[in-house]
């Protein structure tokens, strides 16, 4: 049963329990991680002309993002795609109240399955993308590093209400 909304209000923005610290660090995490793919979307969409990487050689964002690689999906500039996922794990980290691996444990388990899902794509790209443009994007492989860690917050959660649900 859902709590009432003036309790979940409360609980969201008042509450300090280590779920919830740790569901507030993956809801920042993936909104940095809508606001890399919204960099980079204004890139992809001429919106922006540069992309400035960090002085490290294996990265050049520009010839990434610009690339057949990055445009392959969907008739679509990846980046954006790239936001819509990251807007998803903030929305299933933010979802439910202070007990919901006690009393909706598929949210928690979403929330893990998808970001084991984000890491395990992240990988296969950045493959594709070394293999594409002997290059990776700094934006990207910051991007999987956020995912990398939602994967490991969620955890503690979800392994609590699979615990629970047996």
């Amino acid at each position: 049963m859902a709590p009432p909304p003036a309790r979940l209000s409360r609980e969201m923005r008042l509450e300090t329990d280590p779920d919830l610290r740790r569901r507030r660090w993956m809801v920042g995490l993936s909104l940095i991680g809508t606001a890399i793919g919204q960099v980079v979307s204004l890139y992809q969409f001429g919106m922006l002309r540069r992309l400035p990487d960090p002085p490290v050689d294996v990265f050049d964002s520009e010839r990434v993002n610009a690339s057949d690689y990055a445009y392959a999906r969907l008739q679509t500039p990846d980046a954006f795609l790239m936001t819509i996922t990251y807007g998803l794990t903030a929305a299933l980290a933010a979802a439910g109240g202070r007990t919901r691996a006690e009393r909706n444990p598929a949210i928690p388990v979403a929330l893990t399955l998808k970001a084991a899902f984000d890491v395990a794509t992240n990988l296969r790209l950045a493959r594709e993308e070394w293999r594409d443009n002997q290059a990776l994007c700094a934006y990207c492989q910051t991007a999987s590093l956020i995912s990398m860690a939602t994967l490991a917050l969620s955890l503690p959660e979800t392994l609590r209400a699979v615990r629970g649900a047996t």
